[in-house]
């Protein structure tokens, strides 16, 4: 998504060149080119499928087969972690318990389906600002809480900076994490203000904001994590931009302000 400009092959292209191992995918982009051609198309570049993005959005658990979809797509892509966005609230709902209920239950149903197809449930907690609509796992923490249940083979979490820089109880369920063999993914955004308009799109490239980068990962590190780092942008002016150009200048704030 920091380049969705690029289509698929010239982002393979893009990466080889530019030394970047792997690529965390977006479902979209991916069932347009056609899951078993980039499966094909990325192997051959020699890369690596990090992550696939997203699961979730769990309102019910009567209906769950995108999400069965979803962990397929992450094993035919390859990839042994698939992201989940557990959705907001329901439509006029203003529990949110309830919702974290139904999120620890769609986990029961979804993690041995993906256990043996050898993917991983990878639960991201978002920032609060999107706990009505789209996540209502707002925490570390509380991703924790819904992880725990189940081996750390099967459900873990995402560490993401731009959603949990803000949490003085975070360095702390990050160590318990990794102690737990729990982190399954690391991404890396920094935040940057005035927000824009619907805050979506609000991720600031790697040193334009306040984030300590290199300080969460050293973090992360010391938790025992030792798979990819992936950068996650979502910004117009990036995507306005030539995409090479955007991730080579993504890759060099990586090596300046995360290595």
């Amino acid at each position: 998504m920091t380049v969705k400009q690029l289509a698929l092959p010239e982002l393979t292209e893009a990466c080889v060149r530019l030394g970047i191992p792997g690529i965390g995918l977006w479902r979209e982009p991916v069932q347009s080119y056609g899951v078993e051609a980039t499966a094909k198309l990325v192997r051959d570049a020699g890369l690596t499928v990090t992550t696939l993005c997203r699961g979730g959005f769990f309102t019910t658990v009567t209906d769950l087969d995108d999400n069965r979809a979803a962990i397929d797509e992450a094993a035919t892509l390859g990839t042994d972690t698939l992201v989940l966005v557990s959705g907001g609230l329901p439509p006029g709902s203003k529990d949110l318990p309830a919702a974290r209920h139904v999120i620890a239950e769609a986990l029961t149903e979804l993690a041995p389906y993906a256990a043996a197809r050898g993917v991983r449930l990878a639960i991201e907690p978002l920032h609060p600002m999107y706990a009505a609509d789209r996540c209502a796992v707002s925490t570390l923490d509380q991703a924790l809480a819904l992880a725990e249940p189940f081996p750390a083979s099967q459900v873990g979490v995402v560490v993401d900076t731009y959603h949990i820089w803000w949490d003085d109880r975070a360095p702390a369920a990050v160590a318990r994490a990794g102690a737990q063999g729990r982190i399954h993914a690391f991404q890396l955004a920094d935040w940057t203000t005035p927000l824009p308009a619907g805050v979506l799109t609000g991720r600031g490239q790697l040193g334009d904001g306040t984030i300590d980068l290199r300080a969460w990962r050293q973090l992360v590190d010391a938790a025992g994590y030792t798979g990819p780092i992936e950068v996650e942008l979502f910004n117009d002016t990036l995507w306005a931009r030539d995409g090479v150009e955007a991730l080579a200048e993504t890759t060099r704030r990586y090596i300046r302000h995360a290595l």
